[in-house]
């Protein structure tokens, strides 16, 4: 049997319900969801991770961010790891990369730009690639090197490539370019690593593409919007325009394959490293234990994952890395995290996971786990930029979510639940042992 070609489509900052899949009413992905009608939708996926980097750490290493020193934006990927692509590489795969990296740049704060391993605005260096070789059209942090219709990326040998129209149409033809360059010899492994629909950090908005305030301005706020909080009124419609641009270049991309006599034997995945909540949580996008911060879209079609199924089974995006060797038929390499796709969706397994772990950072040192019916997270006191984890947490958040999807209620400090918080606690203490934490002390909450 011929092994397949593997694509795997990131977007960056992407709420699950931006997808008419997931119940979306505006018509903002007609692709995805004719991919998700033929293909395989996870109905409830989630990041491990709601932070750009360490999401992207987690995905190219298999492991947690806590486990390779990347809880954290601006810590590199560990160079003496074997990764994602290095796995590809092994086993006879092409492997190739464009966009956002976000893997190879080390700072000690935010504002130490001029640091050697800063690698924000300068082509990233062989060595810092994680392992792809044979195609490289991408930025360590494509925010700083881009705007909505500006910025560049770099290729393999260094040199400067500049974007010609909307960024993320610039990003999806850099794979079509990969496409038509290909010549079969191999199967490939692809990374598009979009940065759609992300805010652009330096204007302090959501740079949808010409027209989108038009075509997206009568929508429908999800539940999790409360009116007066968050910016989300005024970015929404933008919001939603990237979301349209995502979904009209996977098009673009699946008909290339189509042309290119590839998608017959090519397995696509399209999912996200977190969500938005549009400043409704805390300050900023992301960095919360909440649903609208870690529920993802996932969509998978080809090979195994064809038959218009709906997984209603709680996923992960650490279970991603070994599902992509699982579909390549590498063996799942005894350190890496999570538990193949492929045998939940072939039927192959008869149990599967409870609830899904959270690492949060950044915002704060805190922990979370999410089952079917609970929301349950923690908080320590230790500096979240500086600190991966901590030994004592306190109680934080509570959420019934069969009751209260849209956790408007936190019933963290309601006696009535003081047992279902113990089980949590304990659920959560089991999480962090399989991450390689030290199991903490978790403390009620504390004003």
């Amino acid at each position: 049997m011929e092994r397949p070609n593997i694509i795997f489509y990131f977007s960056d900052q992407q709420r699950w319900d931006t997808l008419g899949c997931y119940g979306q009413p505006l018509d903002v992905t007609p692709n995805l969801d004719r991919l998700a009608k033929e293909g395989t939708l996870f109905e409830r996926a989630f990041t491990c991770q709601p932070v750009c980097g360490p999401a992207r750490a987690c995905l190219q290493s298999g492991k947690y961010a806590t486990q390779i020193g990347c809880h954290r934006n601006a810590q590199a990927l560990p160079e003496n790891i074997t990764t994602l692509a290095d796995y590809f590489r092994r086993a006879g795969y092409e492997t190739a990369y464009v966009g956002k990296w976000h893997l190879a740049s080390n700072r000690s704060s935010y504002e130490a730009l001029e640091d050697e391993e800063n690698f924000e605005t300068r082509a990233v260096p062989e060595n810092r690639r994680g392992g792809y070789r044979d195609y490289w059209m991408a930025s360590d942090v494509l925010e700083a090197t881009s705007h909505g219709y500006d910025g560049y990326v770099f290729d393999e040998t260094g040199k400067k490539h500049e974007f010609i129209g909307y960024r993320a149409d610039a990003v999806n033809n850099y794979a079509i370019h990969y496409l038509h360059k290909y010549q079969g010899e191999n199967p490939f492994f692809l990374f598009i690593s979009q940065i759609e629909p992300h805010h652009q950090n330096d204007h302090g908005r959501f740079e949808g593409p010409d027209g989108s305030k038009e075509l997206f301005g009568n929508f429908t706020p999800p539940g999790d919007m409360t009116e007066g909080e968050g910016d989300w009124k005024e970015n929404y419609p933008d919001y939603l325009g990237q979301c349209h641009s995502l979904d009209k270049n996977v098009g673009y991309l699946v008909d290339t394959l189509k042309e290119k006599g590839l998608w017959e034997n090519t397995i696509l995945f399209y999912t996200s490293d977190h969500g938005c909540h549009f400043c409704t949580r805390n300050s900023e996008y992301k960095r919360s234990c909440h649903e609208s911060s870690i529920h993802i879209p996932l969509i998978a079609t080809g090979g195994s994952f064809t038959g218009g199924k709906r997984i209603q089974n709680l996923v992960s995006l650490i279970d991603l890395p070994v599902t992509l060797l699982d579909c390549a038929g590498i063996p799942k390499p005894e350190d890496f995290q999570g538990h193949s796709l492929r045998n939940l969706v072939e039927g192959k397994v008869q149990e599967w996971q409870e609830c899904v772990f959270v690492q949060i950072s950044e915002s704060q040192v805190g922990r979370a786990i999410r089952t079917r019916k609970w929301k349950y997270s923690v908080v320590a006191e230790e500096d979240p930029w500086e600190c991966p984890g901590a030994d004592v947490y306190y109680e934080q958040y509570l959420y019934d979510l069969e009751k209260d999807p849209f956790e408007s209620v936190n019933l963290v400090r309601n006696p009535v639940y003081r047992d279902i918080r113990g089980q949590l606690a304990e659920k959560l203490k089991e999480c962090m042992k399989r991450a390689g934490e030290k199991i903490p002390e978790i403390r009620p909450y504390q004003e």
